[in-house]
């Protein structure tokens, strides 16, 4: 089912200052990534009247230590200024190397989800978008995977905070969520449902099905380990056949999801085979599922994407438009003015058209399971593991 234009209260909190998150110039993670998404979403008039960009401001320390140690705090202030915390604390490493004002840039991408969660609960927005933020590998005490601070466990902490009773979290990352998971493991208030490439092959080596939650929190993390090489109908189908029955079932206040685009077949970092249209069509489905279970309240975030030009700026902009209530169509051209701008920018040829050429049909997970299928025995893993703990019938 496509969205609806009936989402008259939809934001994204960016301004441009947030490109200062930048590691270097050899680091997957451009910032220029998330400058070519905002311009393409401009160009294709997503961003504007229907959905209206929000400054994002700086979250304190006392915000960013609702989930991190302040000695981690500081250590990546004093990083930012002298360099002196090498190697320590994650800090230092090919993935997370030092940069000057590094605390800020993180606190910025925080401040930006804390805005948009504030958005949503407020009731201001119905859907709000922190396009760089989706963060979710960072730990209490360190940083990891490219991720300073953990945006998104701090903005359902300040969920839970200001009342929200039941938070669900869905990343379809092509990492595993482990930092957020693992913040809120024994928390049995937050849902948090990942689907990722095994950590068999991928880092962070983590997130298999019977990974389920805490002592009291069994069935609060859901793990959907998939194997390398899935396409679109694989992972769409392994998405219908846990998340919308566990959703259903937790009746979330508010649903909080991970966008990252990294599991696109062109992605240089991993090895599942989606398309852009795959991807779409995971956005429509959870933007529905936010009205279904959450009453429409849903912070959706960005999160990986290393094919920098050919893929996230399409796939974001999706995001975006779907979070507006006024999807695109995947048929459109991307506008000459944004091609003409990474041409002579980049010097790369960019795509010309809003689609990979892909119609994404999956086979749904009732009319049968077949053992025989390295995926379908990945998702009956996870759904024998979880299901009976939300009272779920695991078998199709």
């Amino acid at each position: 089912m496509e969205c609806s234009g009936a989402d008259s209260r939809a934001t994204v909190v960016f301004d441009p200052s947030l490109t200062e998150y930048d590691f270097g110039v050899n680091h997957p993670m451009s910032p220029v990534r998330v400058d070519l998404t905002m311009r393409l979403a401009a160009a294709m008039g997503v961003t504007g009247h229907h959905l209206p960009l929000v400054p994002a401001p700086v979250a304190t320390d006392e915000q960013i230590a609702t989930v991190h140690h302040p000695e981690l705090i500081e250590a990546i202030r004093r990083a930012g200024t002298d360099g002196t915390e090498s190697l320590t604390r994650g800090l230092g490493s090919d993935d997370n190397p030092i940069f000057p004002g590094m605390h800020r840039a993180g606190a910025h991408v925080v401040g930006a989800t804390l805005e948009a969660a504030r958005q949503v609960w407020s009731g201001e927005s119905l859907h709000s978008v922190s396009i760089t933020g989706g963060l979710h590998h960072a730990m209490p005490d360190r940083v990891s995977g490219f991720c300073i601070y953990n945006d998104v466990a701090v903005a359902i902490r300040s969920l839970l905070d200001q009342g929200a009773e039941r938070v669900a979290y869905v990343d379809v990352d092509v990492h595993h969520g482990d930092g957020v998971e693992q913040i809120f493991w024994d928390d049995p208030r937050v849902l948090t449902i990942s689907l990722h490439e095994s950590g068999r092959m991928l880092f962070p080596g983590t997130g298999f099905p019977t990974d389920v939650g805490g002592s009291g929190a069994e069935g609060s993390a859901v793990n959907v380990a998939l194997p390398p090489g899935t396409a679109d109908a694989g992972w769409l189908r392994a998405f219908h056949a846990v998340v919308p029955p566990l959703l259903r079932e937790f009746a979330p206040d508010v649903l909080v999801t991970q966008h990252g685009c990294d599991s696109h077949q062109s992605d240089p970092l991993a090895h599942l085979m989606l398309t852009v249209d795959g991807q779409r069509a995971a956005y429509v489905a959870l933007h529905d599922l936010a009205h279904e279970v959450a009453g429409g309240r849903w912070l959706a975030t960005g999160g990986g994407g290393y094919a920098v030009v050919e893929v996230v700026p399409r796939a974001w902009t999706h995001l975006l438009a779907i979070a507006s209530g006024r999807p695109l169509d995947p048929s459109e051209s991307t506008p000459e003015e944004w091609r003409a701008h990474v041409s002579d920018t980049l010097g790369v040829s960019p795509p010309r058209r809003m689609t990979d050429g892909r119609t994404p049909l999956f086979r749904d997970w009732s009319e049968g399971y077949d053992p025989d299928s390295w995926l379908d025995r990945c998702v009956h893993e996870t759904r024998m593991a979880t299901f009976p703990l939300h009272g779920l019938d695991p078998l199709p």
